[in-house]
């Protein structure tokens, strides 16, 4: 048509999303990084027979209190054992106590967290001040009288008893929090459709609460990793938590190494170094996903 004025043809390019592991590193470098020496360590743990130069139960008394060198990385104990080796597979111990232990104490906390944001009145009542009861006590010695009551269960090379009292104080912890995000959730819409609905009471608490509150659960169970670690070392320490001949780090700092601390260091300075780089690494790393999933820390 003549005089017609041409109109400008507008294009509209989509962005593309890029993947979220890659949206994480960029958005949170430290986070990146703590992830990536968690893979170390996981990677030490399960593959320790391949990674270990050396078999962690073997004595050497040849070899007793040898310093670090080309042969011995990190040096050895006072009966000859290889440090190094005895690390990687400490790495094993810690990780899977502090994995299920986590597990397990924020599994049970954030079920117990959305029932009793979800039935609320009375119930609500008695379940917050039983996690009151055991908050108020600090957690190395409520685990302590966990364990001391518990007693040693080994089930293929690992204490379950010692999962159970390190579990118990992290449960307490994730309910409040958990509750506390539960009770937005359990006025929405959809549960009052639920409701209408006739579905069951466990039905609408794992079906429809549950997995609302997938983020901060997930979010805690890497922090709890950390504390998990830190206690079983700390039980292992003080001869509560796992026994020798087992490779597990805050064993390699009780016994003899305060005996020759003085002449042998490296039997302190290496474990000591292995748990701080482990709980530092799972706090950063719970932070960050912290900060990446929660809007609130958004720019």
């Amino acid at each position: 048509m003549a005089g017609a004025v041409s109109q400008p043809v507008i294009t509209y390019k989509l962005r593309k999303r890029r993947h979220p592991v890659l949206e994480f590193i960029a958005a949170q470098p430290l986070g990146a990084i703590s992830g990536v020496a968690i893979l170390i360590m996981l990677f030490g743990g399960l593959f320790s027979e391949l990674v270990a130069p050396y078999d962690p139960f073997d004595i050497d008394f040849g070899a007793m209190l040898a310093a670090p060198s080309a042969e011995h990385l990190m040096g050895t104990d006072a009966f000859g054992r290889d440090i190094f080796s005895r690390i990687i597979y400490g790495a094993r111990t810690a990780l899977t106590i502090g994995f299920f232990s986590s597990l397990l104490g924020c599994t049970t906390g954030a079920i117990v967290g959305v029932a009793s944001a979800y039935f609320g009145g009375r119930a609500d009542m008695i379940i917050q001040r039983f996690i009151d009861v055991i908050l108020s006590f600090p957690i190395i010695v409520l685990a302590l009288v966990v364990v001391a009551m518990l007693g040693r269960n080994q089930i293929a090379g690992v204490d379950v008893n010692l999962i159970f009292a390190i579990a118990i104080p992290v449960m307490p912890k994730v309910a409040r929090v958990v509750r506390a995000a539960a009770l937005t959730i359990r006025d929405m819409p959809y549960i009052d459709a639920a409701r209408a609905a006739g579905f069951s009471h466990t039905r609408i608490i794992f079906r429809h609460m549950v997995p609302n509150v997938a983020a901060p659960f997930l979010i805690m169970f890497t922090a709890y990793v950390a504390q998990a670690i830190l206690l079983e070392a700390s039980l292992s320490f003080l001869g509560l938590g796992v026994t020798e001949p087992t490779p597990a780090w805050g064993l390699m700092l009780s016994g003899n190494a305060s005996d020759f601390y003085r002449e042998a260091p490296w039997m302190i300075l290496f474990p000591g170094v292995a748990i701080s780089v482990a709980v530092f690494a799972f706090n950063l790393f719970g932070d960050s996903l912290r900060d990446w999933l929660d809007p609130k820390f958004k720019v």
